[in-house]
């Protein structure tokens, strides 16, 4: 009896590939019947996601389990994979399967790409299996891509290079994080700042990104311009134009506004000269993952994390193709499924008014259809497993949606506008701009409403005109406005920002690299590493902009010039592991070179040691950090009693408030930060204390800078702001 062992990555995934087969379920694996794929039938188990990890510093060499400079670096001269203590019942069943005589092959069914074939290598590693070894590779779970996927499985060896591409990235990372960490932290705790400061090699990069974006917001200085806009009367027609000089519509000086608006009032205008241009734009291409989220963002403000778990239960159910792809292209194998799958489509209500399709065919369209920019994985589409979307929750409706209107604008007419420019000149001296667009073909945004271009804000409807039509200048005003910083990131914008990270190194090569590679980390980690800056606290998200923390920014100052936070670094190890990944690159040779950037980065750390300046304020405010010791959250610091109840004061992220709150609703809270100004923990217990802080420095409202105290009024059970400037303000 000859009976093959499939191994998925989870036990959703696993019911998916038994469900086209005759099957019995049992406790932790699925006995499929024989049928024709299994001619003797097949047992079905999975692993629970990651059933294994690196072992800890300590379980190579015991003196690497204190946290010293002395005993740094830490450099395994092998590394070594443990079972986890809670996943150890699934790895038993596993490993308890493999031993039966009548199992005499294995088909590692994990998720087709490195990270799915590393979880399944290493368990079957860690079982010391001998028995000869497939892989099934497939990039939807649908019955009819199942069944195909399992009668043209592949050699093991075709998909050995990614494992070790997979398995180089872990143990480089683990030398990187696990250095770089202990010595920021050490040297850190040094200066009384008693925290754990994580580093990596994709997490640091994104994080100096975005604390130099808010360091440019910081520094950057308003300066107040003024713009003369007039409305033109010619015979019946009337427009509207800004005043410019050489495009430029920015006035720095109000007395030559002034001086603008007196000259044209009244004068008489005329047409100087009218362009016209026509622009096209094709239907968006296919999403991968990273335009997925940057949309889903943008449209519905989910996490990129939200995004990746809805997709992903979408594949879980069948009704999409797998969602960590980095490609927006489809091979003609897919192309000549989608008249099926649009056909389905069509019988949904909500779709109907799309059909009949202007295009009824792509699979000659390289905009869509291109084998050589298919990676591991194609777009993500919708499968012929079609579902109507008001079948599905909310959030996975929206997504859903999201995917199939794609599908259909893909098959639409590229969408046309008319873009009109008017020069008017006044006396013959001063020049204004108008600014109009007509759509002339409406083609693919029939289906996505959405504008994926750069709204101009000064666009109009402009009437017909004709070159040197002359008339007046019938009303001429004045706006005043302020020069603006830079904006912050969205977490959409933030997934983009990392797969475009190339941008921010200067030497040529090395953005070409990045670019060819995948950015700051991949598809399938980056919503995972934006999650792992919120929980270390280095950026915090509020109305869906990214704001770098106290912490955040002091790390990435320790750092400074040091190639950690430098995507540089990501882009010369991608470049490796892509080549590791296709078998052209050494492995060994690869953790030889990481052993030594871990060296070197630990010596640069020591030797900006000596150029940290930090300001007392900022070490009184981050000593007072959480600090996690053994798994174990020390308990918040109490900052004194609430004014309102019994309960403790302490920190909540941005505010500060009651923990009585969940008791007994206790509103009292304090922003953190006040006009501008970060109110210090010290500053909140003597507030709770003495009913009133110390004299606190720097408060901004406009462009006003001033000083002020916060007071406890317990007459209105309430805040308030003192300042000379100001009357009391209740906060």
């Amino acid at each position: 009896m000859s009976i093959p062992l499939i191994i998925a990555e989870k036990p959703d995934q696993g019911a998916k590939l038994a469900a086209p087969f005759p099957h019995k379920k049992r406790k932790g694996y699925i006995e499929i019947a024989p049928n024709q794929t299994f001619p003797q039938g097949a047992y079905l188990t999975w692993a629970v996601g990651h059933l294994c990890e690196l072992v800890p510093p300590e379980e190579y060499d015991a003196k690497w389990k204190r946290w010293s400079l002395n005993t740094l670096p830490i450099l395994p001269e092998s590394f070594q994979y443990k079972v986890k203590r809670d996943k150890w019942n699934q790895f038993k069943m596993i490993k308890d399967l493999l031993k039966r005589s009548e199992i005499t092959e294995v088909i590692m069914a994990g998720d087709a790409e490195r990270e799915g074939e590393a979880i399944i290598r290493i368990i079957l590693k860690q079982c010391h299996n001998r028995k000869p070894t497939k892989r099934l590779w497939i990039s939807s779970l649908t019955e009819k891509a199942v069944i195909n996927g399992f009668q043209n499985l592949l050699n093991e060896q075709d998909t050995r290079s990614i494992y070790f591409e997979a398995m180089s990235r872990a143990c480089a990372d683990w030398m990187i994080g696990m250095n770089a960490s202990r010595v920021y932290t050490l040297l850190l705790q040094g200066k009384g700042i008693r925290d754990v400061f994580s580093t990596g090699r994709v997490q640091t990069p994104t994080l100096a990104l975005i604390v130099k974006r808010e360091k440019e917001i910081e520094d950057f200085k308003s300066e107040p311009f003024w713009e003369v806009k007039a409305v033109f009367q010619i015979d019946n027609n009337r427009y509207e134009g800004k005043w410019h000089h050489e495009q430029e519509t920015r006035i720095m000086e109000q007395r030559k506004a002034i001086a603008i608006a007196q000259f044209c009032e009244g004068k008489r205008a005329r047409i100087e000269d009218i362009e016209k241009e026509r622009k096209e734009f094709q239907p968006p291409f296919l999403f991968n993952l990273s335009s997925l989220q940057a949309t889903a963002n943008k449209l519905f403000k989910y996490s990129p994390k939200k995004t990746l778990d809805i997709a992903q239960r979408l594949y879980v159910k069948g009704i999409i193709s797998y969602p960590r792809s980095d490609s927006s292209f489809v091979t003609k194998e897919e192309a000549l499924a989608f008249p099926e799958i649009l056909n389905k489509i069509n019988k949904i209500e909500q779709y109907q008014d799309y059909f009949p399709l202007p295009v009824p065919s792509i699979l000659n369209n390289k905009r869509f259809v291109n084998e050589k920019k298919v990676t591991d994985h194609y777009a993500i589409i919708p499968t012929e497993q079609v579902t109507n979307p008001l079948s599905l929750d909310k959030d996975e409706q929206q997504i859903y949606d999201l995917i199939i209107r794609r599908l259909i604008a893909a098959h639409y007419e590229k969408s046309i506008f008319d873009y009109t420019t008017i020069h008017t000149i006044v006396d013959e001296r001063a020049k204004f701009i108008s600014k109009g667009k007509q759509m002339i073909q409406e083609g693919w945004r029939k289906i996505i409403h959405y504008s994926e271009e750069k709204k101009e804000a000064d666009e109009q409807a402009l009437p017909i005109l004709e070159k040197d039509e002359t008339g007046i200048v019938k009303k001429i005003t004045i706006k005043d406005g302020k020069t603006q910083p830079p904006k912050r990131y969205t977490e959409g914008q933030l997934i983009t920002l990392m797969k475009t990270a190339g941008k921010f190194i200067e030497d040529a090569e090395m953005q070409s690299i990045l670019r060819k590679t995948e950015g700051l980390g991949t598809e399938a980690t980056r919503a995972g590493i934006i999650t792992v800056l919120k929980d270390r606290k280095y950026i915090e998200v509020t109305k869906n902009l990214v704001y770098p923390t106290k912490k955040g920014i002091l790390l990435i100052d320790s750092i400074g010039e040091s190639i950690l936070s430098s995507p540089e670094m990501t882009a010369k190890w991608e470049q490796r592991l892509h080549e590791i990944g296709e078998g052209k690159a050494s492995p060994n040779v690869f953790l030889e070179q990481a052993k030594k950037l871990s060296v070197k980065l630990i010596n640069d750390a020591k030797t900006a040691e000596s150029n940290w300046k930090f300001t007392s304020e900022l070490l009184e405010e981050l000593s007072h950090l959480t600090v996690k010791n053994k798994g174990k959250e020390r308990s918040k610091t109490k900052l004194g009693k609430c004014k309102k109840c019994e309960g403790s004061i302490i920190e909540k992220g941005n505010f500060y408030g009651c923990t009585n709150y969940q008791k007994t609703n206790c509103d009292f809270t304090v922003s953190k930060k006040i006009l501008g100004k970060t109110i210090s923990q010290k500053n909140i217990s003597k507030l709770l204390k003495d009913g009133k802080t110390d004299l606190i420095k720097g408060f901004k409202k406009g462009e006003k800078t001033f000083d002020g105290f916060l007071e406890w009024n317990p007459e209105k059970q309430s805040i308030q702001f003192l300042a000379k400037s100001y009357s009391n303000e209740i906060l």
